[in-house]
């Protein structure tokens, strides 16, 4: 009987011993995440990598204000047929159709969190800008309307895949080519209104989905700029491309 009672007590010891290893783990993941939703990031360190035409910022107390006229640094058809920027469609999309507007220059300002944190209640993303590429341009959401998807739209993005709307305020809803062709896949290509940053669709040697990401289109992770880990959205390939569910963090202020 010895053996077996011996035995017996082996196979408990392990199986409190693994209990209490997997409950530590789980209180470390825990509080790793209660870490994270806490956290208060400072996003001063990307700022110098903002530039553009008409492009200018400041910091104002624990805001950074963003002032552009919301020009593309880069070919578009729908410059006017003057503007040294002007240039045919090269995309590849055929079934690429122009739609009636052209460019023009905006005043737009953008009040931004300099130290951004999970939001307790989160907002949706309205329709417009919703936050601002590191040239200058605003980004819009995954939507053409009111809960209208960008299925027809996109055949009227350009050959960086944007495109104006009716006053002429150019936008990107998707990947930025330009830039990501500028400064790489994984590079950071701008912020939300919450402050929060966007990163292109490689992330390491990864092709980001949208499995990689929660319902706002983010995720918590080290970044280059960011060596401690900051909660950013990726652009991908698949609807919602940009943002999902809404901002992740407060949004500031967008006057137009």
């Amino acid at each position: 009987m010895l053996p077996f009672i011996k035995k017996s007590i082996f196979v408990s010891l392990f199986i409190m011993g693994f209990t209490m290893a997997c409950s530590n783990e789980m209180e470390e993941m825990e509080e790793m995440e209660k870490e994270e939703s806490t956290a208060t990031y400072d996003i001063s360190p990307i700022l110098d990598k903002f530039e553009g035409n008409g492009l200018s910022y400041e910091i104002a107390g624990d805001f950074v204000i963003f002032t552009t006229q919301d020009l593309p640094n880069h070919t578009s058809p729908y410059w006017p047929a003057g503007n040294a920027l002007y240039s045919e469609y090269t995309g590849s999309n055929p079934s690429y159709r122009k739609n009636p507007n052209t460019i023009a220059a905006q005043n737009i300002v953008l009040t931004i969190p300099l130290y951004p944190s999970e939001a307790t209640v989160k907002e949706a993303t309205p329709l417009g800008a919703i936050g601002i590429s590191r040239n200058g341009v605003v980004f819009y959401n995954q939507y053409a309307g009111p809960d209208l998807p960008l299925t027809t739209e996109i055949n009227s993005f350009d050959q960086w895949l944007g495109h104006p709307q009716g006053t002429g305020q150019y936008h990107y809803h998707i990947e930025p080519v330009y830039l990501t062709n500028e400064f790489g896949k994984d590079a950071f290509l701008g912020l939300l209104a919450d402050g929060l940053p966007v990163y292109g669709p490689v992330e390491g040697d990864h092709i980001i989905t949208n499995d990689d990401l929660d319902a706002f289109h983010g995720h918590f992770s080290e970044t280059t700029d960011f060596p401690e880990g900051i909660y950013h959205y990726h652009i991908t390939s698949e609807d919602p491309y940009l943002n999902g569910s809404g901002y992740f963090g407060s949004p500031g202020n967008i006057t137009r």
